[in-house]
């Protein structure tokens, strides 16, 4: 019933759900790694919970987002975080263009299952993200992600993933 409440309150009311497939712990040092297959989907709601910026730009609405990560390795992350998106043709030529810039920042609880140790089960995640809309509003994305836990522990080897996804307007 909570659940039901939380997720049909008008500050969760429009977004986009994303499902996401990419590589795990890629190394672009080309040192060793532990590759696995990533599986993600997230919730982005629409509606800012803080702006930080002049009306006239929407690039500083923060909005939050929740996902869950699996991989083929049995890890699983479960996260809650703020993203932010902008028109890349607003941003450098004044007209809105269909590319859209999101980074987004998030915390979660990590278990590692038999993939890579990443040193605790709190961890946080950076993802920088270029998507391109369709017509429909549908979106076709690919992102740079890095998952570490900020040296709360003494292991923090963090993990690098490259991910595609699909994302469709709720």
């Amino acid at each position: 019933m909570f659940i039901f409440i939380f997720f049909n309150t008008p500050v969760f009311a429009d977004g986009y759900d994303v499902f996401g497939i990419g590589f795990y712990d890629v190394k672009l040092d080309e040192s060793s790694s532990n590759q696995a297959t990533d599986f993600r989907y997230e919730r982005r709601f629409d509606n800012t919970i803080f702006d930080i910026g002049p009306e006239e730009d929407n690039f500083f609405y923060l909005k939050p987002f929740v996902g869950i990560e699996l991989t083929s390795d049995s890890a699983s992350y479960i996260l809650a975080g703020i993203y932010l998106e902008d028109n890349l043709g607003q941003l450098f030529t004044g007209e809105e263009s269909n590319l859209i810039f999101t980074p987004s920042f998030g915390v979660g609880y990590y278990d590692d299952g038999n993939g890579l140790k990443l040193g605790n089960k709190i961890e946080f995640r950076s993802t920088f993200e270029i998507s391109y809309e369709l017509k429909n509003k549908n979106r076709i994305a690919g992102s740079l992600g890095h998952i570490s836990n900020a040296n709360l522990s003494n292991l923090n080897p963090g993990v690098e993933i490259i991910s595609f996804s699909y994302q469709v307007p709720f």
